[in-house]
């Protein structure tokens, strides 16, 4: 049985959980690879990755390389004398940095590959109103998420289940098939499965303003499944009007009513503690929202010092 020397690649809180059960089963971690600092927020201070900060907290050997290619990086890793890297949620490496351990390099993807390769998979698995998702341990070739896999494990997910919650989720069940994984690294009773592509894969496109924003012209489904897909991060939005005044709002979390109505597709619906937006389908009631400039809260809280007219819409 090989003893494992493991070089670590992650950014995120999702990374950590998985780095954070490697330690606990008593794998020895040689170094940790993470993203470099960057500045962040209004004051653009200098902010560390989660993964960052872990390591630092648990006395990790720390490598935060801005080039990977670059020649005093790639001795300083070929030096640690890793025999095994595990990337989760991090970024494209070079060949020289993935071919470089004798055990090879395994990613953990969240999702159940070859479907959601890319850089949003528990969101776009939630957006498109799947019923299931998983994980899946694979091998690093030179594209974004091929590699032949070696274990992948699949959970439900609930009906109103938002981004976060599956996240945790996840993250949870990454832990544990990341340890599957290992195990059979150290046995050497690997087998893996080639990818097969074909015109029916799904993929997990990078957020980015324009696909978190709302069509309020889709169905009420599929409105609810973007809201709760982008939620608690980054978040769906909408422009909200009421005669002269705009504001872009976030929303968090609705809920569906299938009902038939004569209001107009987007016209806002409120009493003193309920609001809810006219769907061709129905209406998408709102429970929580962020108007700019104020911290995220329940719409019972917003009504309380807020009055909309009739003419009040969304688009």
């Amino acid at each position: 049985m090989e003893k494992l020397r493991i070089v670590f690649m992650g950014t995120p809180e999702f990374a950590v959980g998985i780095l954070d059960t490697i330690i606990k089963n008593n794998y020895e971690i040689v170094g940790v690879i993470t993203a470099a600092d960057k500045p962040a927020g209004r004051g653009q201070k200098i902010k560390y990755s989660a993964v960052k900060d872990y390591a630092l907290a648990n006395n990790l050997n720390l490598l935060q390389p801005v080039n990977l290619k670059d020649e005093a990086f790639l001795l300083e890793l070929n030096a640690l004398n890793a025999n095994l890297q595990i990337v989760v949620a991090f970024r494209m490496l070079p060949k020289v940095v993935w071919e470089m351990p004798t055990l090879g390099t395994f990613n953990l993807h969240a999702s159940l590959l070859p479907n959601y390769r890319g850089a949003a998979p528990i969101n776009w698995a939630l957006i498109n109103g799947e019923a299931k998702t998983g994980v899946t341990t694979f091998f690093i070739d030179d594209k974004i998420d091929t590699g032949a896999m070696i274990l992948s494990s699949q959970i439900a997910i609930d009906e109103d289940e938002n981004a976060g919650h599956l996240h945790d989720r996840l993250m949870n069940l990454g832990s544990e098939t990341v340890i599957e994984t290992l195990r059979m690294i150290e046995k050497g009773n690997l087998t893996t499965i080639i990818q097969k592509d074909d015109s029916h894969i799904k993929t997990a496109y990078k957020l980015n303003k324009d696909n978190c924003k709302i069509d309020w012209n889709k169905s009420g489904v599929e409105i609810h499944n973007l809201i709760r897909g982008l939620s608690p991060y980054p978040a769906a939005w909408s422009f909200f009007t009421d005669k002269t005044e705009e504001w872009n709002v976030k929303i968090y979390e609705s809920k569906m009513i299938s009902e038939s109505h004569d209001y107009k597709t987007g016209s806002l619906i409120c009493t003193k503690k309920e609001m809810k937006v006219a769907v061709k389908d129905g209406f998408i009631q709102i429970f929580q929202l962020q108007f700019p400039g104020k911290k995220k809260m329940s719409t019972a809280e917003l009504l309380n010092g807020i009055k909309f007219s009739e003419e009040a819409n969304v688009h």
